[in-house]
């Protein structure tokens, strides 16, 4: 079975236009500072600051581009050092998920909903994920070999045409693997 790079998904934050405005100012576009690995994605220059119920984190990373949602993403660990309780979903599930507040170099937001703890997913495009018999929404488990040799379960396949091979876990996850740059896995069958 062929071997798929693995990712780690740091805290970052995804904005829509408005946000993006109200938080940097009106008109204000997205510094590209590195492509990442789904096609058309991208981490940004600018960072903000999520200030929760007990603690902040500064310095969170915006992805671009703007989203038709806003939504933070972050860790476990995270959630409870800020204080405010993060469901696990999907990205782009934000219906009843936590709130945060976010500042901005120009203005502050506060979300009723939009805070999760992403769920670790593997990205395939319709033809990778027929070569790997595949199938959108299914769960897998996956194996992580090295010295801190991992069995992950519940990894959903997210398929679209503009997504390359990749598995996303978060930073508890990524660090619980022994998880760096040079990371692959293999899919349990």
């Amino acid at each position: 079975m062929p071997k798929i790079p693995v990712e780690i998904s740091a805290r970052h934050v995804h904005l829509t236009r408005h946000d993006l405005d109200l938080l940097f100012g009106e008109g204000f576009e997205l510094q590209k500072f590195k492509d990442l690995s789904q096609t058309g994605e991208f981490s940004s220059s600018q960072t903000v600051t999520l200030a929760g119920a007990k603690n902040s984190l500064h310095n969170v990373r915006v992805l671009g581009p703007c989203r038709t949602f806003t939504q933070v993403e972050v860790s476990k660990t995270d959630s409870f050092f800020l204080g405010n309780p993060a469901p696990l979903r999907l990205s782009g599930k934000v219906i009843r998920s936590g709130a945060i507040k976010i500042i901005g170099p120009k203005g502050e937001l506060d979300l009723a909903e939009g805070l999760i703890v992403a769920k670790r997913h593997l990205h395939a495009n319709h033809e990778e994920a027929r070569d790997f018999g595949l199938l959108n929404g299914q769960n897998i488990k996956i194996l992580i070999d090295g010295p801190r040799q991992t069995i992950f379960g519940e990894v959903e396949v997210r398929i679209d045409d503009n997504f390359n091979l990749h598995v996303h876990l978060d930073t508890d996850e990524a660090n619980a693997a022994g998880v760096d740059s040079e990371t692959f896995c293999s899919i349990i069958k």
